[in-house]
C-alpha cells in the first residue's frame, strides 16, 4: 500500500467504519445514450445523500461510440462534480474513472484538488486506462502505451499535489521546479484507487492504490479477488458497480443483466449481506429505473440499506 493520507473526508465517509457503503453512478436519471437533464440530476443527487446513500459516482467518457452504447452521462466530471459539492454537505463525491491516458496528469492534478477543496474534502479518485478504441486515436494517444501512460500519470499527479514546485518529468512533459501547480488537495492528497486491471498487474495495484475498484463480478469470482487483495493490501478497501433492477415483487428471485440483476428486494439484501461478509467495503449502485429514479433511490435506501 501506499501511503495515503485518510483524512480526506470522502475516504472516511466510505471506509471509515466496519459495514458495507453504497455510493449511487452518475446518471441518476438513468439516461445512457443522451444528455440527461441537469436539474434532475442535481435533485436526484440531493435526494440521494438525503435518503442515505454514502457517495455519488461521475464517469469519465470523453467521447459518445454508439457502438458501445453508453455515453456515462454525457457531463465532464469535473463541472458535474463540483455543482454537485455546492448543492450537497456530507455525501463523498467520486470518479468512476478519470481515464488517465487521455488527460494531461497537470490538468487532471489541478481539476482533483479544485474539486476536493470546493467539497471540503470529499473527492476520492478512481482512475483507469481506458476501454473505448476510437478514443486513443481521437486523443493523439498510442493505445499500446497505456499501461505506461497510467503508472507514470499515477506517479506524478501524486507529486503535483504533495509538492510545492515539483521536479518531475515524463512522456507527458516536465516540471522543473519553477512552476506550482495550486490548488493542493484539502488534507495534502486525494485517495486514487485505480479501476480494473488498468494494464496494471494486482501487486501494482496493492502498492500503488488506495484501494482497488473493480467491475460486477461473479460471488464466486469477486471472493477469490478479495482473498488475493487481503494477501497483498491488508485491510486497504475494495469497491464494485453493479447495476441493479427492483423488481416490484419484493420475493422475485434474480435474473442476470448485463453488470448486475433484476431481483426483488429481499434477494438484493441477501446478496449484499453476503458481499460484505466476504470483504466487500463499498458498492456503487446503478440503478435501472428511468420512469421513478426518486422512488428507486428511496426504495433502494430505505429496503435494503437501512436493512443492513
Amino acid at each position: 500500500m501506499t501511503e495515503h493520507d485518510h483524512e480526506n473526508r470522502g475516504y472516511r465517509r466510505l471506509f471509515g467504519g466496519d459495514g458495507l457503503t453504497f455510493g449511487a453512478g452518475f446518471p441518476l436519471t438513468g439516461v445512457p445514450e443522451s444528455t440527461p437533464d441537469p436539474a434532475a440530476e442535481v435533485r436526484l443527487a440531493t435526494h440521494a445523500e438525503a435518503v442515505g446513500f454514502d457517495a455519488l459516482w461521475a464517469r469519465d467518457v470523453p467521447t459518445y461510440w454508439p457502438r458501445f452504447g453508453d455515453a456515462g452521462g454525457a457531463f465532464d466530471p469535473w463541472p458535474l462534480l463540483a455543482h454537485v459539492a455546492a448543492r450537497t454537505d456530507r455525501i463523498a463525491l467520486g470518479t468512476s474513472s478519470v481515464v488517465l491516458p487521455l488527460r494531461h496528469p497537470i490538468h487532471v492534478a489541478k481539476s482533483a484538488a479544485s474539486v476536493d477543496r470546493l467539497s471540503d474534502g470529499r473527492l476520492v479518485l478512481g482512475v483507469a486506462s481506458g476501454d473505448r478504441d476510437p478514443e486513443y486515436a481521437a486523443f493523439g494517444v498510442d493505445r499500446g502505451e497505456r499501461g505506461a501512460a497510467f503508472r507514470e500519470h499515477v506517479e506524478a499527479i501524486r507529486s503535483i499535489w504533495r509538492e510545492s514546485f515539483p521536479e518531475i518529468a515524463g512522456e507527458w512533459g516536465e516540471l522543473d521546479g519553477e512552476l506550482d501547480v495550486l490548488p493542493k488537495p484539502a488534507t495534502g492528497s486525494i485517495p486514487v484507487l485505480p479501476t480494473g486491471n488498468a494494464r496494471q498487474s494486482t501487486e501494482w495495484i496493492a502498492d500503488n492504490g488506495d484501494g482497488w475498484l473493480f467491475y460486477h463480478l461473479p460471488e464466486d469470482t469477486l471472493r477469490s479477488y478479495l482473498d488475493r487483495w487481503r494477501e497483498l493490501a491488508g485491510d486497504a478497501p475494495f469497491v464494485i458497480a453493479v447495476r441493479v433492477a427492483l423488481a416490484d415483487d419484493p420475493d422475485a428471485g434474480p435474473e442476470h443483466r448485463h453488470l448486475g440483476y433484476r431481483a426483488g428486494v429481499e434477494w438484493f439484501r441477501e446478496y449484499f449481506r453476503r458481499l460484505a461478509e466476504y470483504g466487500l467495503d463499498h458498492a456503487i449502485v446503478g440503478l435501472d429505473a428511468a420512469d421513478e429514479p426518486e422512488h428507486a433511490l428511496t426504495r433502494f435506501a430505505d429496503e435494503v440499506i437501512a436493512e443492513l
